[in-house]
């Protein structure tokens, strides 16, 4: 079982100068949507993905913090990234429903952090609800926001 295209170019980016600006600049090339709070891929591995995000005017909302939807982007980001990472070409993955708690005020520069116990995908041999977790913390490492982001795993 292969990685997707997604996941290959990370392996092949991430260890070079500027790699991880330039693949989060091609991630938002192709899903212009998550542009608005121009994520920045750290870390990405099967189970495990790490995406930051600056505090900017795009993304304030009334009181000047990180607006909610904005934190769901995010969380968004880091879940899709994990899933690149960890989904074999022999299956395929969509988001199907996400559960939010906001916990605090984002005031900073966020960092969503998805992980997730690897299924195992030779069992999957119908329809799948993989649950993702996300936790989104800001600067001084308190969690702002939960997600459980449920995506719906199938055979290719």
């Amino acid at each position: 079982m292969g990685s997707s295209p997604t996941y290959k170019a990370w392996q092949k980016l991430q260890g070079k100068p500027a790699g991880s600006a330039l693949f989060s600049a091609a991630m938002m090339a192709r899903v212009p949507y998550f542009a608005s709070v121009m994520p920045r891929v750290q870390k990405m591995a099967p189970g495990y993905c790490e995406v930051t995000a600056p505090k900017w005017i795009g993304v304030y909302n009334h009181i000047g913090t990180f607006h909610a939807i904005a934190a769901c982007n995010l969380a968004e980001v880091s879940m899709g990234m994990l899933m690149e990472a960890t989904v074999p070409s022999s299956h395929r993955w969509i988001p199907k429903a996400m559960n939010v708690q906001y916990l605090g005020k984002a005031t900073t520069s966020l960092r969503a952090v998805a992980t997730l116990d690897i299924p195992d995908f030779d069992a999957i041999t119908e329809g799948t609800d993989v649950v993702v977790p996300v936790s989104i913390t800001d600067r001084n490492g308190d969690e702002v926001v939960s997600a459980e982001i449920t995506t719906w795993v199938t055979p290719a």
